[in-house]
């Protein structure tokens, strides 16, 4: 009975060692667990004309609903998108006053989403790959839905960072029984003045802090995660956060690239490392039917 015991506690170990042997090779195997994908552009091909629309959009946005001069709209537009990131975030550094959500709905409301058509290949390369995926655009919640559901990609993603994600509405602060404080008229300056700090400031894709942002609300560690952007800017920004980097669009790489596609589509030629099987090396350190068994459960 005393060999049994001793037996079975030896078999124990035996396990207990094998799982702390597999988290470590889990941690070493692992080199990817996350990846981050751009939308627009980098889901589908920037010849389909959806960012010439948008930016037309835009320009009429501008020109009817604020009134800009007509002769000034292009350059500005151009030249803001440039400095800002987005024309949107220029256009609310430099003051101009407009609903976001009014913005959003008459720019990509207005867009020809029918030339969007279900991509099944790249439904099923994304669905493939075991790494967490999550969308990281500038764009509104709306638009990322309506992109998805054309695409029929609505199901291989398990996140979305977007323009709500980064630029949530500010609330008025509440008291613990939930009625609104009452303030004093300092405080209430105050206040006005941090509202309308935060509503000139969009915090958006190419900037440091919206990579970081992003890197923070999703809990990710930059060194295992990749990040697959259409433009240049974003993948210098997404360097400089940690991240591993894909420019997708182009033939060769840009600053801060770690690897080029020509099509989202080429990203099992290019990473052929997603797709490592971590199974093979698991296998090799189990060492018999019980211990298998017991990590299967």
């Amino acid at each position: 009975m005393h060999g049994f015991h001793q037996g079975i506690y030896s078999q124990y170990l035996n396990c207990w060692f094998s799982l702390l042997k597999m988290e470590a090779v889990r941690s070493t195997c692992n080199k990817y667990e996350y990846l981050l994908f751009d939308m627009d552009d980098t889901l589908y091909p920037l010849s389909l004309g959806i960012n010439m629309a948008c930016r037309k959009n835009i320009e009429e946005y501008m020109l009817h609903h604020m009134h800009i001069e007509e002769s000034e709209v292009p350059r500005m537009c151009l030249e803001l998108y440039k400095e800002y990131g987005t024309t949107m975030a220029g256009l609310k550094k430099l003051g101009y006053e407009f609903d976001n959500d009014e913005f959003h709905a008459y720019v990509h409301g207005r867009l020809p989403y029918e030339l969007l058509k279900p991509d099944p290949v790249l439904h099923n390369l994304l669905l493939s790959m075991p790494q967490q995926k999550i969308i990281f655009t500038n764009a509104d919640e709306a638009h990322v839905a309506q992109v998805l559901s054309r695409l029929g990609l609505e199901d291989c993603f398990q996140g979305v960072i977007c323009f709500e994600t980064l630029n949530p509405h500010v609330k008025p602060v509440e008291s613990i029984d939930g009625v609104i404080e009452e303030l004093t008229q300092d405080a209430t300056d105050t206040k006005k003045n941090e509202s309308l700090s935060f509503k000139t400031q969009i915090l958006c894709k190419p900037s440091l802090e919206a990579m970081e942002a992003a890197i923070h609300i999703t809990n990710v560690d930059p060194k295992k995660t990749i990040f697959f952007d259409d433009s240049v800017r974003n993948i210098a920004s997404g360097k400089a956060a940690g991240l591993q980097t894909v420019i997708v669009g182009r033939s060769t790489l840009v600053p801060g690239a770690d690897h080029a596609l020509n099509s989202i589509h080429n990203i099992r030629e290019a990473l052929p490392e997603i797709w490592e099987d971590e199974g093979e090396h698991l296998e090799q350190i189990i060492q018999s039917s019980a211990v298998e068994t017991v990590v299967l459960a």
